[in-house]
């Protein structure tokens, strides 16, 4: 099974995506859409493909024993990803630059996902937010914050999460990817610094750890000016009138 191979091959590298920013270092979030039931009992959004599955990794081979399936995320997986990214980077985590392009809005649609062990438990997650390059500029996606439960951070389930994730953008037609992480462990994935010299972060940040992946050929040529948020706004909520 392919996909197996990919995780075996990180898991014994000893290589976690706990290692990047996305993962290992402050990221925000907001609330995501219900939709329809589907494994696990959660909902799979209509713009996704159906879950994947993924087999067990035999201790056999010296990696960890498991079985998970990324599926797409839901209302019912929010209070169960909250909780994983505190404990994976906590309590700062939404003082990054990152989060004044997700505050407030919406996970592109179609591009939110979780990793569900055995048991249904979530153990991994990913999000990706529509974003545009600088004032008026091409549209593009900022991927974060991708993050694994710290305790079976090297089962591989950060690299399977990555590589559903940059495939279903390209499917539904996106152009590129940006992130803020780890070059040594993103450029896997064919992300690079090659081309967002001209581009910029919207707060505090380490410039040669802004990334990206050209999902079509050209899409970042030129590219420039400081990334601003483009996703789809949150509802405000309601207060009760009172009595």
């Amino acid at each position: 099974m392919e996909i197996v191979d990919f995780i075996v091959e990180d898991a014994a590298r000893g290589i976690s995506p706990l290692e990047g920013e996305m993962a290992g270092r402050p990221e925000g979030v907001g609330p995501a859409d219900a939709t329809s039931l589907g494994p696990h009992g959660v909902g799979a959004s209509r713009a996704a493909t159906p879950s994947v599955a993924f087999g067990d990794i035999s201790p056999s081979r010296g990696e960890i024993a498991g079985a998970f399936a990324i599926t797409a995320e839901t209302a019912a997986d929010v209070p169960a990803r909250e909780a994983l990214l505190d404990r994976a980077m906590g309590p700062k985590r939404r003082k990054k630059s990152s989060e004044k392009l997700r505050r407030g809005r919406r996970p592109s649609e179609g591009l939110a996902f979780v990793a569900h062990d055995a048991s249904g438990a979530v153990s991994g997650t990913v999000r990706l937010w529509d974003v545009v390059l600088g004032e008026g500029g091409r549209p593009a996606l900022l991927l974060g914050p991708l993050a694994v439960d710290p305790t079976i951070k090297n089962a591989g389930i950060g690299s399977a999460l990555m590589r559903h994730a940059i495939t279903e953008a390209a499917r539904l037609g996106h152009a590129a990817i940006l992130l803020v992480g780890d070059a040594p462990y993103y450029d896997r994935f064919g992300f690079s610094a090659e081309k967002t010299g001209s581009l910029a972060m919207p707060g505090p940040y380490e410039r040669h750890r802004l990334l990206a992946l050209e999902l079509v050929e050209g899409a970042l040529a030129d590219a420039q000016g400081t990334l601003k948020a483009a996703g789809r706004k949150l509802k405000a909520q309601r207060l009760p009138l009172a009595a």
